[in-house]
């Protein structure tokens, strides 16, 4: 398998076929302590605070241009490089810097399935110890494509086309647990929590296909729908768009900052 035929989910048996290919980029996303500990042969760490920005109380924003740049050159990105992206917690961290490529017109990449959890459970050789990546000179440039913010929401609220699916939990969707000035959600928007994409029996794994589209299929999105995802912070609806991607949807939009703008400004609707 070549880098041109990876596939944008790819699986611990898949990825060490091809680990040694020239062009293949594996970054890291876990713990910087885990990362010491163990980690995939010839990974390059890169701390989760280094691609979101944030202005209290809002979190989770896209930092700028310049920001990223350096970010993503410290640890060797290059145009051609293809990259596959895991972490230590289910892929929402992995899944935002995807989304983070994706936004800056990157389109060669791929999300680790089950990352580092199902890699080091089936066995896969690990490694530990400080590896020094090799810098580039990456210059980031954010796009309009797969992402949205506030004002292009409120636009929307009656589009019938567009739908809004909330990543956060059943309470949180609700009102009754709430990390910003006010609870609840999004008027029109639907809750499907994350972690019920996640295979907790097969190493935090993505479910099958069938099971993924029939918990969408569950909540009125299709592939026909312009589809909004968002959480608190644009965390944990990384992962979502990056099934929303596997599953064929075309039409993705994240939303940085998320629920941590929505809810802490004073009049923007809200439903619980």
């Amino acid at each position: 398998m070549d880098q041109s035929s990876l596939p944008f989910i790819i699986d611990a048996s898949q990825l060490e076929a091809v680990a040694d290919q020239a062009g293949l980029l594996i970054i890291d996303l876990s713990k910087a302590e885990t990362w010491l500990k163990y980690h995939i042969p010839g990974a390059v760490h890169l701390e989760y605070n280094q691609i979101i920005g944030a202005h209290k109380p809002v979190m989770g924003l896209l930092p700028d241009n310049d920001v990223l740049s350096r970010a993503l050159s410290s640890v060797g990105l290059t145009a051609d490089s293809h990259v596959v992206a895991y972490d230590d917690e289910g892929g929402g961290k992995a899944g935002r810097l995807l989304w983070t490529l994706a936004v800056g017109g990157h389109s060669r990449y791929s999300l680790l399935n089950g990352g580092l959890i199902a890699w080091a459970n089936e066995g896969h050789q690990l490694v530990s110890g400080q590896e020094t990546a090799t810098a580039s000179d990456y210059q980031y440039k954010r796009t309009n494509k797969d992402i949205c913010d506030r004002q292009t929401i409120l636009e929307h609220l009656d589009d019938a086309n567009v739908r809004l699916l909330d990543s956060r939990s059943v309470e949180e969707f609700s009102g009754a647990k709430k990390f910003s000035a006010r609870g609840g959600h999004i008027p029109g928007a639907v809750n499907m929590d994350w972690l019920l994409t996640i295979d907790q029996n097969n190493n935090l794994r993505l479910k099958d296909d069938t099971s993924l589209l029939a918990l969408l299929e569950e909540r009125g999105i299709s592939r026909d729908n312009e589809v909004i995802v968002y959480c608190q912070t644009h965390h944990r609806s990384s992962h979502t768009w990056c099934v929303l991607k596997h599953l064929g949807f075309e039409n993705i939009k994240g939303y940085p900052g998320a629920w941590s703008d929505w809810g802490n400004q004073e009049d923007t609707p809200v439903e619980t």
